[in-house]
């Protein structure tokens, strides 16, 4: 063997700016072809997994998760690490991965390899697919070191499959972190489509950490009833929110990241929220009422410096987003919230 290998990765994490939901919705498709496409709009977020990536001169998989202090290392052979996978934990995520991986591509057993994950600066549980951004990093590692060629829909694919090999159940928009600009995701059936988006203008965005708990497995299945087949006028409407509106809005805001246009990507985001108050949140009124978030999205303090925002991922009181006027202003609305024990990290669209 020649000299060995060595690259340097960094994979963030994801938000979903518009179209939460629209995945599995898209998916009943499967059964009911009067469903409307799934659409979201994903963002890369400035934070992420940072790795040193070796070749090593044996026939092991060496995971070091330095922010956790612990590692995992195994030989490069399907049943142990689909054992490792399907038990859970730290390293499920990355044994998965790797499983599905080596399953499918003989050159991978040809030497082995170490990923030192030295450092994540992505909070964990924070709507921001912290364990999505994990699988895709042991993915771009593996076609790095192995030559395979992958290509970035490749990537999200094997990511998806690797996860899902764990006790988790990932959403397939989760993997849109393996792209480096916003994406476009269209979701029919089983059929997932991506499509990268350009950027006019500098636009600042602010995540909050809201600090409160939510049942997210609730708001799925409560969000559920009446997919693919509706019963009811009641949930008559959350498939008119998942056909016409969803899709129009989606479509709007691509439209004003292609135009850098901060001023209406904020009001896209606060008639998404009130259509989602609307339509939805009727069906899971215990978590998706949501008074934290819409007291801080409805704060006098910050109403000057925004141009709007709404939730993020499942929705409840987990996460929320804004847009903020300018980079300066986001730093005015940071004070202000961090005063007040929120958490908060900054989201930038770079014109591209």
């Amino acid at each position: 063997m020649g000299e060995e290998k060595e690259i340097e990765l960094f994979v963030p994490g994801r938000l979903c700016l518009f179209g939460e939901h629209s995945d599995w919705a898209g998916g009943h498709r499967r059964q009911n072809s009067k469903i409307e496409k799934g659409y979201t709009i994903i963002a890369q977020t400035n934070q992420g997994n940072y790795a040193t990536v070796k070749e090593i001169n044996n026939q092991n998989f060496q995971f070091i998760s330095q922010p956790f202090k612990e590692s995992l290392e195994v030989k490069l052979e399907e049943q142990e690490l689909l054992k490792i996978a399907e038990e859970g934990g730290l390293f499920s995520y990355v044994a998965g991965v790797a499983h599905e991986i080596i399953s499918s591509y003989r050159q991978c057993h040809q030497h082995g390899i170490i990923i030192d994950n030295y450092k994540t600066d992505l909070p964990i549980k924070s709507g921001l697919s912290s364990s999505a951004s994990v699988c895709v990093l042991t993915t771009k590692a593996f076609n790095e070191i192995y030559d395979l060629g992958f290509t970035n829909r490749r990537i999200m694919e094997l990511a998806y499959l690797g996860e899902t090999t764990t006790p988790s159940r990932c959403g397939r928009m989760d993997q849109a972190c393996a792209y480096n600009e916003p994406v476009l995701m269209t979701f029919d059936g089983d059929r997932v489509d991506a499509q990268e988006l350009a950027i006019g203008r500098d636009m600042f965005l602010l995540i909050v950490n809201l600090k409160k708990g939510k049942d997210t497995m609730k708001i799925l299945s409560d969000l559920n009833e009446g997919f693919p087949w509706p019963r009811s006028d009641f949930e008559r409407k959350k498939h008119t929110y998942f056909s016409m509106i969803n899709k129009r809005i989606v479509f709007e805001a691509k439209q004003a990241i292609n135009n850098g246009d901060a001023e209406t990507l904020g009001n896209l985001m606060k008639e998404a929220q009130m259509k989602f108050d609307n339509y939805l949140a009727p069906s899971s009124p215990e978590q998706l009422t949501a008074p934290v978030l819409h007291s801080m999205l409805s704060m006098p303090e910050i109403q000057k410096f925004i141009l709007g925002g709404k939730g993020v991922g499942s929705g409840g009181d987990g996460t929320a987003q804004l847009v903020c006027k300018s980079k300066e202003d986001r730093e005015k609305v940071r004070t202000v919230l961090e005063r007040k024990n929120f958490g908060c990290l900054d989201l930038n669209l770079k014109k591209t």
